[in-house]
């Protein structure tokens, strides 16, 4: 015998089962949301190139803890971004300081961080012992003794080393800082080849600012290949990407890009933030001893940044970050210089206290316009 059912019974019926679809639509849509909400920016790149930060001592002591937070939940590789310089790891002629890097190595073994290593020689930041040497042989073997000195005691512990920092003028020329000028361009060579002496298995960068200008990336070439010429070991180019929302062009970036990775080395984007503030026209790349006067036109966001302006930054870091991402295969890390905008060196250069917002999250550590241009980027396969 057929089973009749009444019409109230059967609108209950279609309730009911409308009521569990809807549940289960709804528990799948929380689902989506938990794993939207679970991507970081090292999981949508994991398969592009490392995602990086630089760090600093308040962040490697535990006092900045939601600093600590972010970085071990968006980034896989750190650099130390002042601590390991010169000043701070021989501070005196034969005399190093290692508490500080060896917290910031504990601090990246503990948290499976990739460390690199920033860095062994440059001419600023230097000791003020260092250009009061006046002999040659001096000189030559005190730096010797700081590169060996501090690749030894990192061996097997670093990935890579920013062997040489800023060597380059921008006509591509070598910068006659205290090295060149009493020891002649074989510093270079030797500096690269005492770092592989003392960790043979360590990755050894050339690392710059303005690496996209024309002539300056022409010098940079011509170093490389000296140095490989003379027997060193360049495994990467590091091209600092301390940009505004106007330039480099895509077009700059990209043909630095190839012609570096044509050398046969890795390309890594180091030391990136976007300005969204004017800057003097005759600023010159991102040499630290530029100091400027600052007025209100220079620091026009002191409270927020507008909507537009927020926008432009967006869309400046979605298409730099296609860019990266078409050339996935050329470059092996990807570096913001800072953690959040409160804590960018912007703020202070090349005009003291102004407020800046280059990096991609907030000053409350938040995520901004920017991060998620960055992060559709690695999930639409347009780009």
């Amino acid at each position: 015998m057929k089973q009749s059912y009444s019409p109230h019974k059967l609108n209950k019926f279609i309730l009911l089962l409308c009521c569990s679809i809807l549940f289960i639509n709804c528990k799948q849509d929380q689902k989506s949301e938990k794993i939207e909400a679970a991507t970081t920016l090292k999981d949508a790149y994991k398969n592009h190139f490392l995602m990086g930060t630089a760090v600093n001592d308040g962040q490697i002591t535990g006092k900045d803890s939601l600093g600590v937070q972010l970085i071990k939940e968006q980034f896989n590789t750190i650099t130390p971004e002042n601590s390991m310089k010169w000043m701070f790891m021989e501070p005196q002629q034969g005399e190093f300081n290692f508490e500080m890097a060896d917290r910031y190595i504990d601090f990246s073994e503990k948290n499976n961080l990739v460390f690199i290593g920033h860095n062994l020689v440059w001419h600023s930041q230097l000791a003020p012992w260092v250009a009061e040497i006046d002999s040659k042989e001096e000189l030559h073997n005190s730096l010797k003794n700081h590169v060996q000195t501090i690749a030894s005691r990192y061996k097997g512990k670093i990935h890579g080393w920013d062997v040489v920092n800023e060597a380059l003028n921008e006509d591509g020329t070598l910068r006659n800082s205290v090295f060149l000028e009493k020891l002649g361009p074989e510093y270079l060579t030797n500096a690269f080849k005492w770092a592989q002496e003392a960790d043979p298995n360590v990755e050894l960068y050339y690392n710059d600012y303005n690496m996209t200008q024309p002539a300056k990336r022409a010098g940079a070439i011509k170093l490389v290949k000296n140095l490989k010429e003379q027997g060193a070991k360049v495994d990467g180019i590091g091209m600092q990407g301390h940009w505004s929302l106007e330039g480099p062009s895509l077009q700059e970036i990209e043909e630095s890009i190839i012609a570096y990775s044509e050398l046969g080395v890795k390309v890594m984007i180091t030391e990136l933030d976007i300005t969204a503030l004017p800057n003097p026209w005759d600023l010159e790349g991102a040499e630290v001893s530029q100091n400027f006067e600052g007025s209100e036109f220079m620091n026009p966001y002191t409270e927020q940044l507008p909507d537009s302006v927020s926008n432009k930054l967006a869309k400046r870091y979605q298409d730099i970050f296609a860019l990266f991402k078409k050339h996935q295969d050329k470059i092996s890390r990807v570096t913001f210089w800072g953690v959040n905008d409160g804590q960018t060196w912007l703020n202070n250069w090349p005009i003291d206290n102004r407020t800046n917002y280059p990096l991609l999250f907030d000053r409350q550590f938040k995520t901004k316009e920017a991060y998620h241009s960055v992060m559709q980027v690695a999930k639409d396969s347009t780009f």
